[in-house]
């Protein structure tokens, strides 16, 4: 996956993260998403207040909210991020597994952790008889017998909460700090005992809560306990940012603006991470909003790119290619065109040369096959892997050549039992039919001229750029612009064929047409 750009990379594959690749899928953007497996409510068994969902265990709804992500195209990995750096107009996520993952823009909604009070007891039920939210588990619990482990001074609004839904309500009072009479007189009005003892220990049988022994020996029975605990947002992987933050009674969070922006341009946030009371329902429309954002504003940057590719002086085509390779550790597959396979093993081997070779899959492929062949190609680097993957595949010296040169100036005194040509589009300028038409006086009387080319732009490929000198032509038009002697050539194959593809940098399946001519030499 760290081959390719992403637009987004979503850290985190919870609720907030989930709704955030949802609308980017949705909005036909390449995204990511780093999911460590470790969401907040993992120690829910059920989920409450949570709109056409109230019950619904937490792993269901990741699950079915994933599922919903991939139906758009979005990716998931299982990692950790351990850096964010910033470079130019990307961002790069290194992950603890020594991996570097590549946006235009990243998502971060990797939570929090909840860390309790070290008290024996406490922590193996959380999430269970040991609640932090009475609006989640509120209901569940209602008229038990109900305590609230105070950890400091804000302790005292869930105090006053727990007492909506029990009547028998026990405060442990230490975390408080000394109380003083109007707070007592305030909780007492509504028939809340309270205790002064630190708690030693939460006694029970299993997830059960039986009862809270405080450390003076007294025992109090209780069904369930509410507390929080100190609040650790998961961020330190961006800490070599030195990102603003936002200091307040909860802690200190990421400060971000109202759409979500941290104070780096291409790093927004979203759920828990930047707001430690969002429930499930209000991280899902951070996240949401989030992932709608960060579309609009690479909307806005792919519409700035294209007004300045359209006033710039036109791309050199050399310059174009060799830094599309050189940006990728690997730009295809490695595995030949099934179509152009099918149809060249039909052909009896001799010398061939493939135009725009690429990393040399197709002249790999003809050179087990028995044939002599040529891969040409404009870029270096490609020509390089290309090499490299003919000695990989142990063929002998000779059999397959790859050599770097730039068609539009290509000349040989060389004639060859077939050229070939496998989707040999540019969105630069490359003159095609000048390029093909030189090619076809290379083929010998008896051979061939085989072209692979797209029908049609392939399943969420992005639109040819303004100027793009080659459409996807028919069988028919590729031929009538070849416009080649007719009493020189006859017609082989002029058709369109489906066949099954995966995008390698996003695992998608689905069918693609490709257009297939191959023209004899008379």
């Amino acid at each position: 996956m760290g081959h390719q750009k992403w637009d987004v990379v979503v850290v985190g594959g919870g609720v907030a993260g989930l709704s955030a690749a949802l609308m980017l899928g949705r909005a036909r953007r390449r995204v990511l998403v780093l999911d460590a497996g470790s969401p907040r409510n993992r120690f829910a068994s059920h989920m409450h207040g949570v709109f056409g969902n109230d019950g619904t265990e937490p792993g269901a709804l990741l699950e079915r909210g994933r599922s919903e992500a991939v139906a758009y195209g979005a990716r998931f990995r299982s990692a950790t991020a351990e850096r964010v750096d910033l470079a130019g107009d990307e961002v790069h996520v290194s992950l603890t597994d020594g991996s570097t993952e590549r946006g235009r823009a990243v998502i971060v909604a990797t939570g929090l952790t909840d860390d309790l009070p070290d008290i024996p007891g406490l922590a193996m039920r959380w999430g269970r008889t040991v609640l932090h939210c009475p609006y989640c588990h509120g209901w569940e619990v209602r008229d038990q017998r109900l305590g609230v482990l105070t950890i400091s001074p804000l302790s005292l609004h869930q105090a006053e909460l727990v007492r909506q839904w029990s009547d028998r309500v026990t405060v442990f009072t230490a975390g408080l700090g000394p109380v003083d009479a109007a707070v007592e007189q305030r909780l007492g009005a509504r028939g809340i005992q309270l205790v002064p003892a630190r708690v030693a220990a939460i006694l029970g049988d299993g997830d059960r809560i039986t009862a809270v022994r405080t450390e003076d020996g007294a025992e109090f029975p209780l069904d369930a306990i509410f507390t929080g605990g100190t609040l650790r947002p998961h961020d330190g992987f961006l800490a070599s940012l030195g990102l603003d933050r936002a200091e307040g009674p909860m802690g200190s969070f990421l400060r971000v603006d109202a759409m979500g922006r941290t104070s780096a341009d291409r790093i927004w946030a979203a759920g828990n991470v930047v707001n430690p009371a969002a429930n499930v329902p209000m991280s899902i429309g951070s996240g949401t909003a989030v992932g709608a954002v960060v579309n609009a504003a690479l909307v806005g940057e792919d519409f700035d790119d294209a007004v300045a590719a359209a006033s710039a002086p036109p791309a050199v085509p050399a310059d174009y290619w060799e830094d599309r390779y050189a940006g990728n550790e690997r730009v295809w597959s490695g595995a030949p065109n099934s179509t152009f396979a099918s149809v060249a093993a039909d052909l009896e081997p001799g010398r061939a040369v493939d135009l725009g070779c690429g990393e040399g899959a197709d002249v790999i492929w003809l050179a087990q096959h028995g044939w002599s062949a040529t891969g040409l190609d404009i870029s270096p680097t490609a020509i390089e892997r290309a090499r490299s993957a003919a000695a990989a595949a142990g063929l002998r010296a000779g059999r397959a050549v790859f050599v770097a040169s730039d068609l539009s100036t290509w000349s040989s005194a060389e004639s060859y039992d077939l050229v070939s040509a496998s989707f040999f589009h540019s969105p630069v300028g490359l003159s095609r039919t000048d390029i093909l038409r030189r090619a076809a006086d290379r083929v010998r009387r008896g051979g061939h001229l085989l072209l692979v080319s797209h029908a049609s732009p392939p399943p969420r490929a992005d639109s040819p750029p303004a100027g793009h000198n080659h459409g996807f032509l028919t069988p028919e038009e590729e031929i009538a612009a070849l416009d080649l002697p007719q009493e020189e050539w006859t017609t082989v194959v002029a058709e369109t064929r489906s066949r099954p593809a995966t995008r390698a940098a996003a695992g998608e399946h689905h069918t693609v047409d490709d257009v297939v001519v191959l023209l004899r030499r008379l």
